[in-house]
């Protein structure tokens, strides 16, 4: 028993974070060098892979659905902590960050992700299998929630510029809480079933074979962990903030591009989680992770930075333009025609993973 305490308190996962948190004493409020920079980075790296292990493990607790809720939650709360520090401390460049990120964060759950795990499900079996139930639901709301957040802003006319006016945001940033409220309590409650895996013969799966879960107290210190993690990443993304800005104008990027920097980074670790669900033949569970994300990098993102924009000085660009608003229309489109029959193959794969190469290749070079 002694030796497996000792083992579990020398684990990755429980020392990381640790010293991500000290490594955030040690250098805030302080302008570093680049070495330092990068070390900071390292230990912000590894507190987000940290964050979304101890999340898998209270994920894997509470069971499906809720654990892919657990999971985009707490993606998102990194991907809000890093927008707002960039925010602060970047001026009136960074107006549309907010924008951009979302939008990202959006291209690369329901193409990157999305495609991903259909082409490992597909590869593992010809054809992936899920619920298109629940699939399409989740993927109505997606769209209805980027269409309110990311697509009015475009055309209204109370402002100049692609923004909201301040009753147009408040009412954009409480509907779209309330429509991701209303879809958590839909997939933990009363269609449950609609979001849990399924066979090739459509029978629901109800609970992981593979593996037990966690005790009660391995989930609460993974809660605890998760915690210390996000503060680290909070505080850590702060003091790389600067580094992330100039090495995307080193590399003569658009100022753009710092948004598809934040959600590569923030969605990198569910990426993994997803494509490990889809070679156990979990695909649903993947396609959760998927579009939960992007539920909630829009339903709960928007919120969180319409109120941090009354500290925030400037417009808040949060409309798309016209090449974002093909893509996006792309991606509702081919999401649509690939979710209604509930299986699909290598074709509708590639055809979500050509649209995310479009958009990284179009943010690069617009």
């Amino acid at each position: 028993m002694a030796a497996l305490i000792r083992s579990r308190l020398t684990d990755w996962t429980v020392v990381v974070p640790l010293l991500a948190v000290l490594v955030l004493a040690l250098t805030w409020g302080r302008e570093l060098p680049a070495a330092a920079t990068f070390l900071v980075a390292v230990f912000l790296a590894g507190a987000v892979l940290a964050a979304v292990h101890h999340a898998e493990v209270v994920a894997h607790r509470v069971g499906e659905p809720f654990g892919s809720l657990v999971l985009a939650v707490a993606v998102t709360v990194i991907e809000v902590a890093l927008i707002v520090t960039l925010m602060i401390s970047g001026g009136d460049k960074t107006q549309a960050l907010a924008r951009d990120t979302v939008f990202a964060a959006v291209m690369i759950t329901c193409n990157g992700i999305l495609g991903l795990s259909l082409l490992l499900g597909a590869l593992r079996r010809r054809v992936a299998v899920f619920n298109p139930e629940g699939t399409g639901g989740a993927l109505a709301t997606v769209i209805t929630l980027a269409a309110l957040s990311l697509v009015l802003p475009t055309f209204t006319t109370s402002r100049p510029g692609p923004e909201f006016s301040p009753a147009q945001l408040t009412f954009a940033a409480v509907a779209s809480l309330a429509l991701y409220g209303l879809f958590v309590l839909v997939q933990t409650g009363r269609h449950r079933d609609y979001f849990l895996p399924v066979t090739s013969e459509g029978r629901v799966i109800d609970a992981e074979e593979h593996a037990s879960p966690p005790t009660n107290r391995a989930a609460l210190l993974s809660l605890g962990l998760l915690l210390v993690a996000l503060v680290a990443v909070v505080g850590d993304a702060k003091t790389v903030s600067p580094a992330i800005e100039a090495g995307v104008a080193a590399a003569n990027l658009p100022q753009s591009f710092v948004g598809v920097v934040i959600a590569v980074l923030v969605l990198l670790p569910e990426t993994l989680a997803a494509a490990r669900a889809a070679r156990r033949d979990r695909v649903q569970i993947s396609l959760n992770l998927a579009l939960g994300s992007a539920m909630a990098s829009i339903g709960l993102t928007i919120p969180a930075i319409a109120i941090a924009s009354i500290w925030l000085d400037g417009p808040l660009l949060l409309g798309l333009g016209g090449t974002q608003l093909v893509l996006l229309a792309l991606t509702a489109i081919t999401g649509v025609l690939t979710v209604v029959p509930g299986r699909a193959t290598l074709l509708q794969a590639g055809g979500h993973l050509v649209l995310l190469a479009a958009f990284v290749f179009l943010a690069a070079s617009p």
